[in-house]
């Protein structure tokens, strides 16, 4: 389960930093292409990167999809809760599983629907056509207007990330009905912040009304 957590975490954070740097580098070089510099200009008008728009968005397509799974595991979607938290345990639990159960029944659904999708749209044509089976007329399925990739395979996002999802769903529920815990995400926590230690001293408490308190019990001053 590590791994799959790991590989969740790299997936985004990978797809997050590669589609900065490509929209980067594409207004740097949007930017230098108009300046009249000889011989730079030429080299920069020569390199076409029309398919940078694209592929960002594919990606963020993509990290949108994971970054949501991802979400559910760690608690930090969002939720209305005010109503639900002042009812009583047994029916806050009863609440909770059913909030939980119509998420993964959902994403389950749009699982199912988009691998559907995926299938006819010309997945069933490059896994026949991989296998050295007879096509019959199957059609290839279109392809992205920049890349020319096929559009399954952007496409595969809404069933691998939802299915994740729902994957998630279930484990988050499978964790409360035996610990009787969620997920939670604090949202004002800053990490690193707890390694600081905290010293309940003034240090400019005036003890011998010559010099302020020392923090470290040391000589000459704060410390």
């Amino acid at each position: 389960m590590k791994i799959l957590d790991h590989l969740e975490e790299w997936i985004v954070t990978f797809l997050m930093a590669a589609a900065t740097l490509i929209i980067f580098v594409a207004v740097v070089h949007r930017y230098a292409a108009g300046l009249a510099i000889p011989g730079v200009q030429d080299w920069l008008l020569s390199l076409s990167l029309s398919w940078a728009q694209e592929l960002t968005v594919i990606m963020f397509v993509w990290m949108a999809k994971f970054g949501a799974a991802y979400g559910v595991r760690t608690g930090i979607h969002v939720g209305v809760d005010v109503l639900i938290n002042r009812l009583s345990d047994k029916m806050r639990a009863k609440f909770i599983v059913f909030g939980l159960g119509a998420g993964a029944l959902f994403t389950a659904i749009v699982a199912t629907l988009g691998a559907r999708f995926v299938w006819e749209n010309g997945a069933h044509y490059a896994f026949l056509h991989l296998a050295g089976m007879p096509l019959d007329g199957i059609p290839e399925g279109p392809t992205t207007p920049d890349l020319e990739w096929p559009t399954w395979m952007v496409y595969s996002a809404i069933p691998l990330g939802t299915s994740l999802m729902c994957f998630r769903f279930l484990q988050v529920m499978r964790g409360f009905l035996k610990t009787g815990e969620l997920p939670h995400h604090d949202h004002g926590h800053v990490d690193g912040l707890d390694d600081e230690i905290a010293v309940d001293v003034n240090p400019y408490a005036m003890g011998d009304n010559l010099h302020p308190a020392e923090l470290h019990g040391g000589k000459g001053g704060v410390k």
